[in-house]
């Protein structure tokens, strides 16, 4: 389902967090359940993979992942802010040891001069904190964008799992 690059990525997410005994949650918005999906392609993925939150909309982001009204108003939906409070949100709602975060304009249309299409921020929480990511993919694609997202997102992870 997914390219031989991003599997390998998933694939050394999955080995990494099982030797460790850590699971994992994700937080996306413009990738819509892709870092989990490519995650869970992966056997023996159970093992480490708690959930996925898919919060595409400001209300999401706040509900289910506790993300703050005033940094969304403050902010915006795709900013570093707003990432990493995913990141945290995820990691407190699930119980999850890490947790990534993907908030972006993946296009064709969305963009601004502030937050062109192709801006994307990533945050990863866990036991050593959280750490941001700001990717400017540009305007190649809005699928290219959510495939160059899942591999920052798993890259992050394994960064994580050490």
């Amino acid at each position: 389902m997914f390219p031989e690059e991003i599997e390998s990525q998933a694939r050394r997410v999955v080995v990494r967090a099982t030797e460790r005994g850590l699971t994992i949650a994700t937080a996306e918005s413009c990738t819509g359940g892709l870092v989990a999906a490519a995650v869970t392609e992966i056997a023996g993925s159970s093992a480490v993979l708690d959930r996925g939150f898919v919060t595409y909309s400001n209300a999401a982001k706040m509900r289910m992942l506790g993300v703050a009204e005033a940094t969304l108003d403050a902010h915006g939906a795709v900013s570093r802010e707003t990432a990493l409070e995913m990141a945290r949100g995820a990691v407190e709602q699930s119980g999850a040891a890490i947790s990534v975060a993907v908030t972006g304009v993946a296009g064709p249309g969305g963009g601004s001069p502030d937050k062109p299409v192709g801006l994307v921020h990533f945050a990863a929480a866990g036991p050593d904190g959280v750490v941001h990511v700001e990717r400017r993919f540009g305007d190649i694609g809005r699928q290219a964008v959510r495939r160059a997202s899942v591999e920052q997102a798993l890259e992050m992870l394994l960064e994580r799992l050490g």
